[in-house]
């Protein structure tokens, strides 16, 4: 027996007929080993085909079900990364819209500070002055300069010069120097403002955009780390050769979220 057992193991051809013997072998054992099965061999056959048959089906659609678990894990696993990386970039838009908010409410701060100096300055009589034709020019230049001004340290919208120049949205050159003064403050406190509340509102527009990005890509995370683990179960399934690779089941360091 042993020398049977040493030839089987070193020796392919033998082994390979020996399996097919076997095989062959097999449904006449089975008949021989049934009193039913010598009343009514045919059936005997029919019917252990019919279970080698269901085996092999079973098997293949085991298989089918190893691949297809296989390729849901990389699928969901590369839609995890890139919802990871997504993540990040609405964290960063986040941040850079909190700054922005910092920044629109010192740049507020500063010109309701302005405003109130101006306002206290207001409190003596405004000087009075004849209304010249050089006067008048005087003044008109003074509120171009103005506006121009605070529009280039970004006080006032760009469109704020357009209008002083053509004397429209309450700029009016005929008011004395120091009124103009008063209401360019005035307009740039207001117009800061504004630009302060839309800065909150992007705020918390991008912030609700990251923490639904953040809640996406968690889920899809714990659901690659899930599939990863089913198909690793059904790992010994797949057909011999398929050189398919199943992802690691290993959960990643999860970010740091304020």
């Amino acid at each position: 027996m042993n020398v049977v057992a040493e030839m089987l193991l070193t020796t392919p051809a033998p082994a390979a007929i020996w399996a097919t013997l076997w095989i062959l072998t097999l449904p006449a054992m089975l008949l021989l080993a049934s009193p039913q099965a010598m009343r009514n061999p045919w059936q005997t056959l029919c019917s252990t085909f019919s279970v080698l048959r269901e085996r092999g089906e079973k098997r293949r659609a085991a298989q089918l079900e190893a691949l297809a678990a296989t390729q849901f894990a990389e699928e969901v696993r590369v839609a995890a990364d890139r919802a990871a990386l997504a993540a990040e970039r609405w964290q960063e838009r986040w941040e850079t819209a909190s700054d922005e908010v910092a920044i629109a409410w010192q740049a507020w701060l500063d010109a309701d500070a302005r405003l109130r100096t101006r306002l206290a300055g207001a409190a003596f009589r405004t000087p009075w002055s004849a209304q010249t034709p050089t006067e008048y020019a005087a003044r008109e230049r003074f509120l171009h300069k103005a506006v121009r001004t605070a529009a280039d340290n970004g006080w006032l919208p760009a469109a704020a010069v357009a209008d002083a120049l053509a004397g429209r949205a309450g700029w009016d050159a005929r008011l004395h120097p120091l009124e103009q003064e008063l209401v360019v403050f005035r307009a740039s406190a207001g117009h800061l403002r504004d630009r302060y509340e839309r800065a909150v509102a992007a705020e918390q527009a991008a912030r609700h955009d990251a923490e639904l990005a953040r809640r996406t890509s968690d889920s899809l995370r714990q659901e690659s780390w899930t599939a990863s683990a089913r198909a690793a179960g059904l790992r010994r399934r797949l057909p011999a050769g398929s050189g398919i690779v199943v992802p690691a089941a290993e959960p990643a360091v999860a970010a740091v979220w304020r």
